[in-house]
């Protein structure tokens, strides 16, 4: 009877030992069923930017060259909404003392990614840009792409602040040094009017 009474004991002792063991498994097993934290849905990020606009366009005239030449240039646009905000297209006329510039911007929203993408053209010469990516966070819109300039890969940044306001900013800058320096080549200050009073010329 003693060896079996030791049995028991040991069982005893063993299935003890185990509690916390199977404790610490059961609680990671519920961890593991967590859900992650749901992505932030854009898709109408680019809302407050319907409508008509002014714009005041500083323009830095030979960017990546060590030039500080900059123009500006005065104009209006018209971003108009389309698949219930998830695309925008946005357009641009102005003019200053280094020419005419018509472009616009098409945006589209990826509902898997969160992020947008923009792409430009402009009419001088018909080409669409490769799409700059990414997103907002804290009303601050940051989008990057890599391009060529004058043979040279760089990378492009497009930062959006004030959005949710009647005079949104955008700047656009170049890097040659794969984004350890910005050089700032492109800025619009826009104010909001009547759909009457701003129409593209």
């Amino acid at each position: 009877m003693k060896p079996m009474r030791r049995s028991l004991t040991y069982c005893a002792l063993s299935a003890l030992c185990l509690l916390p063991v199977l404790a610490q498994t059961d609680s990671n097993a519920g961890k593991s069923q967590e859900k992650p934290a749901a992505q932030r849905d854009g898709q109408h990020d680019f809302d407050p930017l319907i409508g008509s606009w002014k714009y005041h366009l500083k323009r830095r005239l030979h960017p990546l060259t060590g030039s500080n030449t900059w123009v500006d240039l005065e104009g209006t646009g018209v971003c108009y909404k389309i698949w219930d905000g998830r695309a925008q297209l946005d357009t641009i006329v102005v003019d200053g003392p280094s020419g005419h510039i018509e472009g616009l911007t098409l945006r589209l929203y990826d509902p898997e990614s969160h992020q947008w993408r923009l792409y430009w053209a402009n009419s001088k010469n018909g080409i669409v840009d490769p799409p700059q990516v990414g997103e907002f966070k804290g009303g601050h819109g940051e989008f990057l792409a890599q391009d060529r300039i004058n043979g040279r890969v760089i990378l492009i940044r497009y930062d959006w602040t004030n959005t949710n306001t009647n005079t949104p900013h955008f700047e656009q800058s170049f890097s040659d040094d794969a984004g350890k320096t910005w050089e700032v080549n492109w800025i619009t200050d826009q104010t909001r009017v009547s759909d009457e009073s701003a129409k593209p010329h």
